[in-house]
């Protein structure tokens, strides 16, 4: 990457830590890499602070630039700039859009039609089952989900989109920092399959203060976001907040009121927020014909769905002669124990197979 392109890494470096100053350089420059040749008085009316005044005056960013470039070439990665071909076109509609994104992977994607999912850190198993199922849902019918890596519903999002189909992660850190260490083969393969985008220069390490600001990305690449669990006070509110004010849909699973990690989510329900209780929930919020297109997907790959696994084929062959059959006697005709049958129903239920009734009875819904 030469010339104009170095300019574009030059600015995302100074901006990356100090990225609230996006607005006034977006204002002031319709071609933002001329802030790198402004005068002092012109760079001091932006109020940068005084070492990226020094900085910029003296070419350093430029010296800097050419060795980030160097390096993401080496990782196999690359830079955008917000004037760039291939930038993603929803990021330019929010205030403060990152002046350039790293990447690694199939860039093309994050400018595909997107859901956002995101929760607890901590969650229930009941979360990690749904967000997974979602996610899996979801990118089967040719979506992408978008999410944070970060431990939790995050993960178990990517792991189902990727069973599935495609995902982005959006990260809080350089492209050569994995944060949390743990799910670095996660990470590797969303790079394989899917892409690793981030604001943030190569070697930024995991601050606090990089994670609100990382929110803003996944909410603004979404089309609608689904919040899986969150205590009060959750950074996924943060992001649902986000969402709200980029005018993304917002969703929000519910849970036991009895549960702390279900307060964030019922709250968003009382505020407004609709129930996401099946995939089918999320793509009805999309924007028209794309809704209506991926109900469709559903429908014709549903019997394909359904037989993912042979308890789910005697599940829904138990169920086939129609009308509502109860738990227990769905157990004894499955042969499958109820604590496993009843976690096997709450996936085949967020994938629209199977429909619940009052009193624990199932019906099919194929």
């Amino acid at each position: 990457m030469a010339g104009n392109g170095l300019d574009w890494i030059a600015l995302g470096l100074m901006t990356s830590e100090s990225f609230r100053i996006i607005p006034r350089i977006l204002s002031f420059y319709p071609h933002p890499p001329d802030v790198l040749r402004a005068t002092r008085d012109e760079l001091e009316s932006l109020r940068l602070a005084e070492d990226q005044i020094q900085d910029a005056l003296s070419g350093l960013w430029h010296e800097r630039a050419a060795e980030e470039d160097r390096r993401l070439r080496k990782l196999g990665a690359r830079a955008v700039g917000f004037g760039e071909n291939g930038y993603p076109p929803l990021l330019k509609r929010i205030p403060d859009p990152p002046l350039v994104l790293y990447a690694r992977g199939d860039g093309r994607i994050w400018s595909e039609p997107a859901i956002g999912i995101v929760g607890a850190r901590n969650p229930s198993s009941y979360g990690r089952t749904v967000a997974e199922s979602l996610a899996r849902e979801l990118a089967c019918r040719g979506l992408v989900v978008i999410s944070g890596l970060a431990e939790g519903i995050d993960t178990r999002a990517h792991v189902g989109a990727l069973d599935g189909g495609r995902t982005v992660a959006v990260l809080g850190t350089g492209l050569d920092v994995c944060y949390p260490r743990q799910n670095r083969k996660l990470a590797e393969r969303i790079a394989a399959e899917g892409a690793l985008v981030t604001e943030f220069p190569l070697g930024s390490e995991p601050a606090g203060r990089h994670f609100p600001q990382r929110n803003r990305l996944i909410s603004a690449l979404s089309l609608a976001l689904v919040v899986v669990e969150a205590a009060p006070k959750s950074g996924s509110l943060i992001t649902a907040k986000l969402a709200l004010e980029q005018n993304r849909e917002v969703l929000a699973v519910p849970g036991a009121i009895t549960s702390k990690l279900s307060v964030g989510t019922n709250a968003l329900i009382r505020a407004g927020a609709r129930p996401a209780t099946c995939w089918q929930d999320v793509a009805e919020e999309l924007p028209p014909p794309l809704n209506d297109r991926v109900l469709k997907a559903g429908r014709g790959g549903a019997e394909e769905a359904a037989a993912r696994t042979g308890e789910e084929r005697k599940i829904l062959g138990c169920l086939a002669a129609g009308g509502s059959v109860h738990i227990d006697e769905l157990a004894s005709r499955s042969e499958v124990p109820v604590p496993d049958l009843l976690a096997v129903l709450l996936d085949m239920e967020l994938r629209g197979l199977v429909r619940p009734s009052p009193g624990k009875y199932y019906t099919r819904s194929l």
